[in-house]
């Protein structure tokens, strides 16, 4: 076996890959750019030698600087993880001319299967269904609403080199045909350094359904079931789950005798996915194939008890599969959520910034289920806006479908992050979702749900009471440990904290009686309701664990004036804690109003301006293109939200902006 490899790759894929090389006791020697340079998968593993420049481009994309670094430590080696070199023909092949073992398919492999019109013709030859489409390059704008207009409307506008939804628009008519292309392209040349763009028909409520293959380099090819990725916003997985609602068994063998045939068909010797679009009927047709690992891989691993980056240093080594087909069984149900570092309320724009607090839940055995995040970041790690704005993937696996949601929805609310914007919350309301619990899913399904964006709601009924619950349980644990401060000043009698208390939740007012010990707490509620609290929460703790009447809850806690901030399952809301005459006194406090930001364009999200589209004195109609910011690798069409005249431009291209930055005025 390899003795030292190098991961070509940052973040919690290399993280994860460290891990399982670990386990095996293989030495490990990771890559680092400046901005890189105290992350965590540097901190892991055994070895690391710096390879440039924050950007991609200048780092990590550079392959010659990865040789080297193999050549400087002796790696025989190289993981390249997703995304980057993972699916380069020539990173494979100059590895081998470099005598380095590629852990990943061989170069023919990944010519015929990563780029996306060869691998459409290669699945036709092999007998795999196959969405209609045109299979050439589409050089310009013209010529894709040419081919759009034959194939029909809706279209959807791919790079050939393009992944993570990169690339990638859909197209409803000829003039969004006309500026998407132009957008995916660009995304596609500075994302991976290949513009090239076909378009194929999209199919109408679609599913995203991939099957999970493995490959010897002894013509062994298994699958292992599949996954269903249909969440999506922005053409990027937000949750995964395996196996999938939809299919049955019949189904999944079908799909599965493709997906091998496919892969057999290029001599393919590694981990991979070959993903299928699927109607509600359970048709399907070939999508395209990744050649490498995919992000959602852990849930694979789940259900079936497989460690698939294992098996690839294993096949890279040269040894044949372990595993037969009849040896892959299925077992219970995975969800995994990608937890991302990017604004649920304002359009999950990309949120940079420094990790003030991050508290993960506790990975392994929750009654039934089991809790797993792989992540490649810390407490007090900063979000670069670089790279993707991953910070985790969380997994729950347990017998049953429900069952896993339920885990999944009790580890969000235990999940702390601060410093930065976050989509827990939009992860902890889908949780809670008739509709996603009911399986009825599909590629449009966050549009569909939320056509008018996400908002932050406060908790009703029994749940607006068990928060207040717990907010009265906050203030009692602080008010005992004030009371238990040494060296207080005595005065003619004894300061006495009243136990009578009022709690605000937004307008909701709940008073109630206080009493017990720290850690079991009886409230009394104005109304004649009791609750008993019982918790071990400390102050300075970010997540309240505990039980109300029994139940099992968790809510994260930012402390704030007078009180706390709580969150918990999708809801969030600030809570208000004071004694009565306090109470009376708020209810007369002036509300601060809210400035008036009509007359500007604010940027939504640090990002580099792209280039500005209109001039001091333009008149705008809504919904016309204002400029583009570019943050995280995704170029963003800023559009005018009313009929406008530009009055003063504040920002130009080539400006690295920050959030709220104010772009331009309007007269």
């Amino acid at each position: 076996m390899f003795t030292r490899i190098l991961i070509a790759n940052r973040g919690e894929i290399a993280c994860r890959v460290i891990k399982t090389a670990r386990r095996m006791g293989i030495k490990t020697v990771a890559v680092f750019s400046d901005a890189d340079r105290d992350a965590l998968h540097v901190e892991m593993a055994d070895e690391a030698v710096h390879i440039g420049p924050p950007a991609a481009a200048e780092s990590y994309l550079v392959i010659d600087r990865i040789i080297a670094a193999c050549k400087a430590t002796g790696a025989q080696a190289v993981h390249p993880g997703y995304g980057f070199l993972s699916e380069r023909e020539a990173f494979a092949q100059a590895l081998k001319d470099n005598g380095i073992t590629f852990i990943g398919p061989n170069p023919h492999a990944i010519a015929a299967m990563g780029d996306k019109i060869e691998s459409k013709k290669a699945a036709a030859a092999a007998g795999v269904s196959t969405v209609p489409g045109y299979l050439g390059v589409i050089h310009d704008a013209q010529h894709a609403m040419k081919i759009a207009e034959e194939i029909g409307y809706p279209v959807m506008l791919k790079a050939s080199a393009g992944g993570g939804g990169k690339g990638m628009r859909i197209a409803w008519s000829a003039s969004e045909v006309q500026e998407g292309f132009d957008r995916s392209k660009s995304e596609a040349k500075s994302s991976f350094g290949d513009d090239r763009m076909f378009v194929e028909k999209f199919i109408v409520n679609p599913r995203h359904i991939e099957i999970q293959v493995l490959g010897d380099k002894h013509g062994n090819v298994i699958s292992f079931g599949e996954r269903e990725c249909s969440v999506q916003r922005r053409n990027q997985k937000v949750i995964e789950e395996a196996p999938s609602p939809l299919l049955d068994e019949a189904t999944r063998r079908l799909m599965g005798e493709q997906a091998v045939a496919l892969a057999k068909a290029v001599h393919y010797d590694s981990a991979g996915t070959v993903e299928f679009v699927a109607g509600q009927d359970r048709s399907f047709f070939f999508l395209e194939m990744n050649t490498r690992l995919q992000v959602e891989h852990p849930v694979t691993e789940m259900i079936t008890g497989v460690d698939l980056v294992e098996e690839m240093i294993r096949v890279a080594y040269g040894e044949k599969l372990r595993l037969s087909q009849a040896d892959v069984t299925l077992n219970g149900w995975a969800v995994e959520s990608r937890i991302y570092a990017e604004d649920p309320t304002r359009n999950f724009l990309p949120s940079t910034g420094r990790l003030v607090t991050y508290r993960p839940p506790v990975e392994g055995p929750d009654g039934a289920a089991i809790v797993r995040n792989d992540t490649g970041v810390f407490e007090g790690g900063e979000i670069s806006i670089y790279y993707d704005p991953m910070i985790a993937k969380l997994v729950t696996w347990a017998p049953t479908r429900l069952e896993a949601i339920e885990a999944q929805a009790r580890a969000l609310d235990a999940f702390a992050i601060d410093g930065i914007r976050h989509n827990i919350p939009f992860l902890a309301t889908m949780m809670g979702q008739k509709r996603w619990r009911s399986g009825q899913l599909s590629t449009g399904y966050i549009a569909e749900e939320f056509p008018n964006g996400f908002a932050l709601v406060a908790p009703v009924g029994p749940a607006a009471q068990r928060m207040a619950a717990v907010a009265f349980a906050i203030d009692h644990v602080q008010n005992l440990r004030k009371r238990a401060i040494s060296d207080q000043m005595e005065g003619w009698r004894a300061v006495s904290f009243e136990a009578d208390r009022v709690v605000t939740l937004g307008a909701r007012r709940f008073e109630g009686h206080v009493s017990g010990a720290s850690d079991t707490i009886t409230i009394t509620f104005g109304d004649g309701m009791v609750m008993q609290v019982s918790s071990g929460w400390r102050p300075g703790r970010p997540v309240w664990h505990g039980l109300v009447d029994a139940v099992p809850v968790a809510m994260q806690v930012r402390v704030v004036r007078n009180g706390v901030t709580l969150a918990h399952a999708g809801t969030h809301a600030e809570a208000r804690v004071y004694t009565r005459r306090e109470a009376e006194l708020a209810a007369m406090m002036p509300e601060k109003a809210v400035a008036d930001t009509s007359k500007a364009l604010l940027c939504p999200m640090p990002g580099l301006v792209k280039a500005i589209v209109v001039t001091v004195g333009q008149e705008v109609k809504a919904g016309e293109m204002l400029c583009i910011v570019e943050a995280m690798k995704m170029e963003n069409v800023l559009r005018a939200e009313r009929d406008v005249t530009v009055s003063e431009l504040n920002a130009k291209e080539g400006d690295s902006l920050a959030v709220d930055a104010v772009i331009m005025e309007f007269a």
